[in-house]
This record gives structure tokens, sequence and C-alpha cells, in this order.
């Protein structure tokens, strides 16, 4: 009897904790914010890659962007007029200067070097442009 009442007094006295633990959660959140870390710069640095003929419609644009033309032969013009890649940034820069929509397309040939393309992206970038996009021809 002795133990008995024992047992029930020492069981008595105890409290029922209701918390969460929370060290699992913040575990995982770490693992988390260190994976988008790590990724956030690749996405920044990635080159959106279309064909040269797609399914999708047209893109909405509010003010005439810039429209960047490579041609086959690697030359690059900006409307009518032909510039190097070495002063293309600040064409663009001037060109984005007064525009409040910095909106740059690129219309580039299928045969062109990946490595121009990439190139002349880097140069819109560096120039301020706050969007950028490449242009394709619908599928017939």
């Amino acid at each position: 009897m002795g133990m008995g009442s024992n047992h029930t007094s020492a069981h008595q006295g105890r409290t029922v904790l209701s918390e969460i633990n929370v060290t699992p959660l913040v575990d995982v959140m770490l693992v988390l914010l260190i994976m988008f870390m790590v990724t956030a710069p690749l996405l920044q640095q990635g080159l959106e890659v279309d064909v040269p003929q797609t399914k999708g419609g047209g893109v909405e644009i509010s003010d005439e962007p810039i429209r960047i033309i490579i041609s086959k032969d690697k030359s690059i013009k900006i409307g009518k007029s032909e510039i190097p890649v070495s002063s293309l940034g600040s064409k663009i820069k001037a060109i984005l200067k007064d525009k409040k929509d910095k909106q740059v397309f690129i219309e580039a040939d299928h045969r062109v070097d990946y490595g121009v393309v990439a190139q002349v992206i880097s140069e819109i970038k560096l120039s301020g442009a706050t969007s950028l996009g490449l242009l394709t021809q619908p599928l017939e």
C-alpha cells in the first residue's frame, strides 16, 4: 500500500507540457534558407532561352521597348544602326535614361553562337534594363 500511495502522489505532482518543440522546425527552416541562398544567384544569372518558333502568345508592353537585332554574321543593330558590343551598354543606357519602362528585347538569328547572345545579355543587364526578353517567331 505504501508503494501505491507514493506512486500516485508522484504522478499528481507532474504537469503536462503542451509546448511545441521548435528545434526540428528551426533546423528545417535553416536548411530551406541555405537552399534558397544558394539557388537565388543562379536564377538571377540564368538565361531564358526560347526556341526560334513557339506556340505562346505575345508579350504585353506599355512603352516601345528597345529592340536589339543580332544577325547570323554576329552584327548587332539597334534600329538600323550597327553597334559594336563594346559600346552597346553605353548606347542602351543613354536610350533607357528617359524611359520609364526599361524593357529590352533581343531578336537573334537561331544560328548565332550562344556566346554572342550571352555577351549582349550581359551588356544589357549592366546598362540598367529592368526587363529582358528574347523574341521568337510563332509556329506555323
